[in-house]
Formats: C-alpha cells, structure tokens, sequence
C-alpha cells in the first residue's frame, strides 16, 4: 500500500461498485488508472494474505473459527449450474441472523484487514472479474455478517456480481435489501433495471413492469437511455402476450426522431417477428408482407445482424421461399452469428427438399455447437427413422427427451404458459415414439454384413466423420469465437423468449410430416426455446451492442454466444458514458449520497439511530431529531426494532420430525351450545394453535346460513358482481401437470367476471350434470361422493377412479370468487346475522385490530363470499400482513382445508422458489410429498357445513371444495403481541419485496394508540417502536423539506378517508404526502420517489395529514396501562 502516492490513494479510496458501469477500464484512455487498479489489487491481496497468516499464528482457536466462517469460495463453486438460476445448490448469499456463526474476536487492526476484503471485490468488479470480486465479497460478508446491511456499497457490489455470474436469485436478493434500505442510492435507477431484466426472466412480469417504470423516472446519471428501458417494457408487454401494448410500445419507440440504429434495428426485428407469429395483427398475406418488410429494414438498419437474417429465413421457408429463406440463412451464418438455431433451420428446408444427406450434416453442425439442442436432435431422429435407421433414431430421441426433461424443470408457471406447448408435444410424441422403437428393436434381427446398406452413417459415423467444407470452418470460426466457459456447463436458458409465438402450435414452417408403421406422425420442428436463449441478445441489445468498439474482442463474441445470452446484459457494454469524468461522478453523483460514507466501514451512523428510545417523549425525540443532517434526505424508515437487518424468510425450526408428528391431528372444538361460543376458553383455544376447527357453530348459535345460500343471493341482488377463476379439477392432494405426467406447484388459473344470477346457473347446472353423469355410470358407491357423508376426501375407491379420470381429461372447472358483500344497505339481513358471533370472531369489534384502521380494506374487515362447485381450489398464501382469518362454510358440500404452522413458512417459500413460482405473487399448490421431505408438518382436514375454520397469524393455508358449497370469510386482527409482531414482519418484507401491504400498519398503530389502552408490555413496546420510528420520520422529512424551501401546506384528513400509498412504489405514505404541482390527477407520492421526480422538489406540494401537536400528543399520551386486561376508550 506504500508504492502509492497520496494522490493515488485518494483516487483508489474514492473507487467503489457504484462506478461500474460509468468507468471503463478497458478503454486505452484509461489504461492509467488501470494499472493503478491492478497494482492496487496485488498491493490488497498481499496485505489480506500477510494478514490471514498473521491470524494462523495467533493461536490455533482463530485459525478454526477463520476455517467456519471462510467454506470455499472458488469461482467455480460460485458459477457451477448458474445457468439454472434458480438452483438450490448454489447458496453463496445465504445467511441467518438468528444462527450466530462463530466471529473472530477483532482488534483494531483487524477492521482494515475485514474493509481490505471489500475493497478488493469494488476493484475486481470495476476490471470486470466477477468471480475474484464475488469472492471477495463473501469473505467480507462472513466478517461482517451482523451488519452487512449497512455498506451500501457493498450490496450493491455483490448484486451486481451475483448477476454477471448468473445466480439471479441471489443478485435479486441483494438488490431488493438495497433499495429497502436506501430507495435513494446513487444507482438505484441501474438496480432498477437489472431487477426488472432478471423478474422478466423470472416470469415476474407485473413487478419487473414496475422495476422498469420505476428506472424511468430517475435523474441520476445512468448507462442507459429512457428510450431503451421503454424497448425492455415493450418487449416485456410481448412475452406477456399483450400483443396490442407491445406493438403500440414499439412503434412509439419508431417514431422518436432520436432513436439510434441499432434500437431502431432491435425494434423494427420485434416487430417483424410478431407480424409473423400473431394471428390478431391482421389477414396473413399481409401481416406475412409486414414481416418480411420489418425484417429486412432492421437489416438496412443494422446490417451486421445476423440474427435478423436469420428470422428472415425462418419467414421466407413459412411462406414456402426456400431460395430466399436459404440465402438469409447463409448471409446470417456469414456475419459470424451462425449458431445452433440457424443450422436447425437449415436442416428442415434441406430435409423438406429431400436432401438427407444435407439435412444430416446441418443437424449435426447444430448439436455439436449446442449438444443439448432438443428441436435439432429430434428433426435429426425424425430423419433417420424415416430412412429406417431405427437405432440411431432412438438414440438422438433420447438425448432429445433428456434436454426437455431438463428444460422443462426450469420453465414453470407464466413461462410455461407460453413455452409448454410445443415441448409438451414434442415430449408427449417423443415418448411414443421411444416406447415404439423399444418394442421394434427388441425384436429386430442382429445386423449382417449382408444387412440392406443405410442411406445414411450412423450417428457415431456422423459426429466424427468431416462434414462439407463450409459447414466444418463455419463451426470453427464459431467454435474459436466462444470465449472461456464455465466448467461444468448445464443448458443454458434465456429470459422470456423475445419471439413468444414461435412457441405455439401453429410453427411458423410447415412441417413435413412422416408416417412411421402407422403408430402415429411426427413432425419436423423448429427449434423455439433455444431460440429464445440466443435471442435475448436481441431483447437487450439495447443495452448491449451500444459500443462494440470499445469492447475486447473476447466481450464481442461472448455476446453472440448462447452460453452467455444473459451475461452481457450490462456494464461492460454500457460504453455510452465513458466520456463521464471520474472526477464528475465523484463530485456530482456521489457527494450528494448518504451511501458514500459506507466507502469503507459500515454503520458509522449505528450510534445516532440508538439514540432514539421509546423511553423518549415528544419534545425530546424532536430534539434529537434537529441533530440529524438535513444535506440529505432521510434514511429508510422502518417500523422494526432499531438497526435491525432487513427482513427476510425464516430457517424452519431444526427438529426432525416423525411421520405421525409431520401429520398432526387438526386441533378442533365441537360446541354444544351457546355458552360454549362465548366461553373465553374457545378464544384461547383458537390463539394457541396454528389453526382451528370450531364444529357445530351454527347450530350452536342458530345462524340461518339459508340468508348466504345461492338461492337467497340469487333473490336479494342477482346482478351482483362474482369474480370467477377457470381452473383445472383435480384431486385435493395432487397437482398434475397432465402434459408432463408429473406433479407440480404451479396451480394456473385464468380471471373473469359474471355475475351472482349467471354463476348460480352454472352451479345449479354442473350439479345436474354431475347426478347425470353419476347415474350414467351406475357407479354403486357414488353416494361416497357426497361430501359431507366423507370425513376423508381422498380415502375411497370412487375418489380415486375420478382422480384417474382428472388426469387424463383435464376437466375444466370456474370457481366464484371475491364476492364482495361488505354494502349494508344490499346485505343488511346477512351482516345483522353475523352479529351473533362470539366478539373475537366478528367482523367489526372493539378487540378486532382491523375495526381501528377507520376505513374498509374489501375482504379484510368486510365480508368475502366464495360461490364453488368441486374442485375449486383457493392455492396456498400467507393472509394480508398475516392477520387471523375466519371462515365459515356454508353448504351444503363439504371443504378440505390444507395448513402448515407460521414457523414454517420460511420453507415453503424455499420450495416455491425452487419450483420457479413467487411466494407473494405466485399461484401454487404444494405437493404434499415435498413439504414431508422438508420435514414441514401439515394439518389437513375436512371442514363441513356450519363449521367454522379459525386460521391464526401467519399460518400457511391452501383449500379445495369437495362438493358444492358457498363459503363466507373474513380477518380479524386479536390484540396480542404476536398478531402485532408478524403483521409488521410481514408490512417490512412486502417493502423489501416491492409487493404493496393492503393493510397500512402506520396508520393502524397510530389510531390503535389513539383508541385503545395496552395493558401487555410487549404489545405496547411493539406499537410504541413504530410510534417513534414514524414520528422521528415525518419530523425529519419536514426539516428535510423545509431546508430545499419548500412549504408544507395543511391538508388534514376526511372522515373514512383511505390510507395513502405511493403512486409508484406502493408504500404506505404517512402524514407528509408529496404531489406534483401541475398534474391534473393528484397522485401522492413518497419522499424517494418525489426526489426523483424533482431533486430539488420544485414543482412539487408538501402536504400535512395531521399538525405535528396532535401527533406528538398521541405519542405522549400512549403509555403501558397498568391495570389487568384492556379497556377501550369512546
């Protein structure tokens, strides 16, 4: 560290991961400060070397507790399979707060030693060395695992570096912490971006829609311009099938007079292929002219494609032009972008003109460039079995049924929407043709040497012998252009593909068609998918090709290469800016942040955020808040315990279970009459368990259900609304992917809207048709299918002929959903009748948190009805910010209910991540063999008419209707710690997730502090905590504000007026709201996102919910009431 000047040093100290991106070290301008960065480098590592063997010899107890926190992080354990983004082997980010790991006791010296790790990864990134920067990063994790949340810096460092290697679940995660903790870091516009890049990939399609909204509206510097994140929302509007936005997106993004070629290439590419692939733009004949009139202006515009030309001849041969689609074919392979996809479609004309021999090498190039390329191993099986060559046909079938079976694990959920069509097809008829083959070969002769000679070598013959002239240096030159791979490859697959269509079932080429035996037809088929994977290249190039001049040669090929499709997708293509001084960036970008102070230790501002107790009173805590400083804006607010890291999933509890205890018996209750409802111990009862049976509720308090049977709906408000969902029948415990054979999580279900008259005619009808088709069959023990005949849902003999009978039909069925009965003046008779149940389990109560929020949240302190038939599902969830819930069956079918307690639902997230699906926004039902395996337990039980299911704070719950039935449901909010507790955990993770809190807990606490008086000491610390938090908040806002001379104006609040959120980011917004000035819609909006509206706020309003008094009243009044039990105030 001597070797460098002062000068130097300073230089080297103000580097970080926020200049990835903006500083190009590639570039011979900077070759200087490179080799200041690499001397830099060796000057750290020898200093972390000298360090770690300096530690050796203290003493062998640290040498040990190094070896625990330090497991191996060799670049290639990090990057093995990260193909797979969502692989559960690679967990290089994982840590628990909870489970301490053993920390080195550290001198003074040692926190040099611990920021030297982090610096290094900061340099590494900046030359681009993921890896090494990645290794970096962890050790500097392990150190400093207990307040890494504080380096701002160093999140984003990690992040980024997670995703250049592609472990996007990870890089995910760190982004989504940073922008929790500080919405306003100097990069959060290029978090933003990647965020919504890798959920598009993810097939989170509406929350990367509001990652890439929100990277608009920023003005910090950045590597990319507003008119390509506008390219990345429509193409994101095109995966989704929204056709008529995409196409809108793209042609808005034509008309920009400031388009460059390259986008406008990108851009007129999208367009051409989805005139070529969506039916709904148009007659054929022309959308087939627009296609090809798109196409071949993205080649005038960008001549260099080849990827364009290669999409050309793929609409040349749709419309039967094989010499032209040939030439496309041929000038794509010639600008050196010839790949695996272009020599697949080569292979289908030639095989379509009758060139086998042809065909066969063109496949061959294709396989040996990509060996897990599915569409060219089967077109290459279709060809050696319609030349009769059985044997090798079934080998390249099975090394096509291998790449699907492997792709088809990571292509879940939305993409599976999209995608599964051709690869259910092809797998379905890969099958059948595999089980036929089997059956000839094994009964086929030995082959002689006087055996009929083969029109074609065999595929051993093939792989080895030299193949024609062009085709072997074509390979080559493609070969020597791949840069360094990864050891251990696995396919790679891309994000959403960029040309969706080509997925369906109507291929874009018709298909020869050959006749095997008479078993069945295959088809020759286009490859789409790994299509897709090269192609993302084209989704971003946006992002990507801006400056290939001022790339290493070895960054230019990798971004044609399909191995790394994603890997590109920024920084060292972001060349754009490099005229961006370093100077200027120090200055300008990062001056102005609160994150610079993070450059080398984090949490130097630990010590001001302990300063604020809930032992304060108004005056003091306004007191320390004048303290802070006001050159900034305020930090993060969260309502948790102070300095606590960000919220996150919790690890299950480590006890292994038994069988018997992985399948408790569902805790219930029968009631004999009504001083049983309304004894204290039902309460107590429901509040100590995880879930709860309450039986012969209704007949205990006479409750007419008749007042919510579809007959009485139907008569009192027959044009209601009914939300209805088309789902698929299927048995309770299963889950089938029918076209794969297999279980699955994803639970697909499509959205519409009847009304109550018109779904009360299909409930009524599907019951006809069920006792039709029952006495059709004559089954003798159909009368077991009544539900509430059967206390077990999947224990008889008829149960399962119907679930055999689910699996290959894939009957259809609509569940009525969300009726919303909360109007009193429409549901009087209904809402009066629910007055009759005990006080914890009503809708509104003085007990009932949910009754304080002041204003309805529909479904939450209102009535929800649900309208079944058998087979509606309601897939498995957590409540809104975990609060109890109460349902009621109806009748006069019976329900089976499904429920894992809180503690686990750390690991029931862990598996939705590893099917691909999203726990907030995700549909699933788990399969019940999985949770065992992860020794999570699970209640299961039936719930029949009049029984009433209490589900407690945060119990994981997923239910199906066994008959026809209505049901009624509703939350309730009881006053105890615990409800408080994870309603606030989960309020903070929706934040850290970007997912919006329906129940706005700010808001909600202070109306409980002002209504009610809390005699339980953790309660009141829980409520107080978030008192402080918030009223320190508004009061450093309004300093804030005041300093950049903007005045704050009384608004005030109106009578059941709504909480407010932010119109961009969805969070609560509590008393100090933000308005644009000249908008004519008043859209509130939180201090980070009016910040980036305007910096310095001009042309923004302030306003004031509540005067300051009344808050800092409230704050002083709430304190811990002394007496037993709780009293409410008026």
């Amino acid at each position: 560290m001597g070797q460098l000047t002062f000068e130097d040093d300073c230089l080297i100290r103000e580097l970080d991961s926020r200049y990835y991106g903006f500083l190009d070290l590639s570039n011979s301008k900077n070759a200087e400060l490179r080799n200041l960065v690499q001397q830099t480098i060796t000057n750290l590592q020898n200093y972390i070397a000298n360090g770690q063997a300096h530690e050796s010899k203290n003493s062998s107890d640290n040498k040990n507790a190094i070896q625990k926190l330090e497991p191996s992080t060799q670049a290639g354990e990090h990057m093995e399979n990260t193909s797979s983004q969502n692989n559960d082997d690679t967990k290089p980010f994982e840590q628990d707060t909870k489970e301490k790991v053993p920390i080195i006791e550290e001198k003074p010296q040692d926190e040099h030693y611990v920021n030297a790790l982090c610096k290094l990864g900061h340099l590494h990134l900046l030359l681009g060395e993921y890896s090494e920067a990645l290794s970096a990063y962890q050790k500097y994790l392990r150190f400093r695992e207990n307040n890494y949340w504080t380096n701002h810096a160093f999140m984003y460092g990690i992040g980024v570096a997670y995703f250049k290697l592609r472990c996007f679940k990870w890089a995910i995660k760190s982004f989504q912490e940073l922008l929790y903790l500080s919405p306003n870091f100097t990069c959060a516009n290029e978090v933003h971006l990647r965020l919504g890049l890798m959920l598009k990939h993810c097939g989170e399609f509406h929350i990367a829609l509001k990652h890439l909204q929100l990277a608009l509206l920023y003005t910090y510097p950045s590597t990319f311009s507003e008119l390509q994140v506008k390219f990345q929302i429509a193409h994101l509007y095109e995966v989704q099938n929204k056709h008529k936005a995409a196409k809108d997106g793209y042609e808005f993004l034509l008309n920009e007079k400031n388009i460059s070629l390259e986008l406008k290439a990108d851009v007129y590419r999208q367009l051409g292929w989805m005139y070529h692939c969506v039916e709904c733009l148009g007659e054929k004949k022309e959308r087939e002219a627009n296609a090809l009139n798109f196409l071949q202006k993205s080649i005038e515009a960008d001549p260099k494609s080849g990827q364009s030309l290669y999409l050309l001849g793929r609409c040349y041969a749709g419309i039967n032009k094989v010499h032209d689609a040939f030439l496309a074919y041929r000038n794509s392979v010639e600008k050196s972008e010839g790949n695996a996809d272009t020599w697949c479609s080569i292979g289908v004309l030639y095989q379509q003109q009758n060139q086998p021999t042809d065909a066969l090498q063109a496949y061959i190039c294709a396989v040996q460039l990509d060996k897990d390329h599915k569409a060219a191993w089967t077109n290459l099986g279709i060809l050696y079995e319609s030349c009769g060559q059985l044997r090798d046909a079934y080998a390249c079938y099975l090394n096509a049924t291998k790449q699907i079976s492997f792709q088809s694990s990571l292509i879940r959920k939305k993409q599976a929407i999209r995608m599964k069509k051709d690869t259910i097809g092809l797998s379905k008829g890969l099958s059948q043709r595999i089980t036929f083959l089997e059956g000839q070969l094994s009964q086929a002769p030995l082959p002689s040497i006087t055996s009929k000679r083969r029109q074609l070598c065999s595929i051993e013959e093939a792989w080895n012998l030299p193949i024609s002239l062009e085709m072997n240096s074509r390979q080559q030159q493609t070969a020597q252009m791949l840069p360094r791979q990864v050891t251990k490859q696995s396919p790679v697959q891309g994000p959403p593909p960029p040309y969706p269509h080509s997925q369906l079932s109507q291929s874009p080429i018709p298909s020869k068609r050959i006749k095997e035996d008479g078993t069945g037809q295959q088809e020759v088929t286009q490859n789409n998918s790994q299509t897709s994977a090269q192609n993302l290249i084209n989704i971003s190039e946006s992002l990507n090709q801006r400056n290939f001049n001022a790339m290493p040669e070895s960054n230019k090929s990798s971004e044609q290469s399909v191995l790394d499709t994603f890997d590109d997708i920024s920084n060292d293509i972001y060349k754009q800016n490099e005229s961006i001084k370093l100077e200027r960036l120090s200055h300008d970008a990062l001056s102005n942040n609160e994150d610079s102070r993070h450059d080398y230790i984090g949490g130097d501002n630990a010590d001001l955020s302990t300063t604020f107790k809930i032992q304060m009173d108004s005056k003091q805590l306004m007191a320390a808040v004048k303290l802070l400083p006001i050159d900034e804006p305020p930090v993060h607010c969260t309502i948790l315990q102070v300095n606590a890291p960000p919220p996150s999933p919790p690890d299950c509890p480590p006890q292994k279970l038994t069988r018997d205890q992985l399948l408790p018996p569902t805790p219930s209750v029968h009631l004999e009459n009504k001083k049983n409802a309304f004894s204290p111990q039902l309460q107590e009862f429901c509040l100590k368990h995880p879930i709860a049976v309450v039986r012969g509720l209704a007949g205990a308090l006479k409750l007419d259900l008749g007042l919510f049977s579809t007959k009485t709906l139907v008569e009192a408000n027959p044009d209601h609304s009914v939300e209805v969902r088309t789902q698929v029948h299927q048995s309770p415990d299963e889950n089938w992917d029918t076209s794969q054979g297999k279980r699955v999580w994803a639970c697909i279900s499509h959205r519409s809207h009847t009304t109550i008259a018109k779904y009360a005619q299909y409930q009524a009808s599907s019951f006809q048709d069920s006792l039709k088709d029952e006495s059709d069959k004559g089954f003798p023990g159909s009368q077991a299918m009544s539900d509430s005949d059967s206390k077990d849902s999947v224990s008889n003999s008829n149960i399962v002929l119907k679930r055999k009978k689910h699996k290959i039909n894939s009957k259809m069925l609509r569940f009525g959903t969300n009726v919303d009965l909360s109007d009193e003046k429409k549901w009087k008779p209904q809402l009066t009748e629910l007055q009759k149940l005990p006080a914890f389990a009503r809708v509104i109560s003085a007990a009932n948190m949910l009754s304080h929020v002041g204003h309805v949240i529909l479904g939450m302190n209102t009535v929800q009805l649900y309208m079944k038939v058998p087979g509606s599902r309601t897939p498995g969830h957590q409540e809104n910010n975990n609060f109890c819930s109460i349902n009621i069956n109806i009748g006069p079918g019976d329900c089976e209910w499904f429920a894992v307690p809180d503690a686990y639902w750390g690991g029931v997230h862990n598996l939705c991540e590893k099917n691909n699906i999203s726990y907030l926004h995700g549909s699933w039902w788990p399969v019940l063999e999985d949770l065992y395996k992860e020794n999570i337990p699970v209640y299961r039980f039936i719930q029949k008419p009049g029984d009433l299911v209490w589900v407690n704070a945060g119990c994981v719950h997923w239910v199906q209707s066994i008959g026809w039935c209505n049901n009624i449901a509703w939350n309730v909010g009881p006053l105890t710690a615990r409800q408080y507790s994870l309603a606030i955990e989960r309020y903070e993770w929706n934040k850290v997730q970007a997912f919006k809190s329906i129940v706005p807990m700010v808001h909600l606490s202070w109306n409980l502090a002002r209504n009610i008086k809390v005699s339980d000491t953790k309660l009141f610390e829980l409520i107080k905590m978030c008192l402080l938090q918030t009223l320190k908040n508004v009061l450093h806002i309004q300093e804030y504000v005041k300093s950049k001379g903007v005045e704050i104006r009384f608004n005030g609040r109106g009578k059941n007026e709504a909480s407010h959120y932010c119109g961009q980011c969805e969070v609560e917004v509590f008393n100090v709201l933000f308005i644009k000035e000249q908008e004519k819609r008043h859209v509130v909006h939180c201090l980070s996102c009016a910040l980036k509206l305007s910096p310095s706020l001009q042309g923004i309003v302030c306003l004031e919910e509540y005067r300051l008094s009344e808050l800092q009243r409230v704050y002083d009044s709430f304190t811990l009431h002394r007496t037993q039990g709780l009293a409410y105030t008026q």
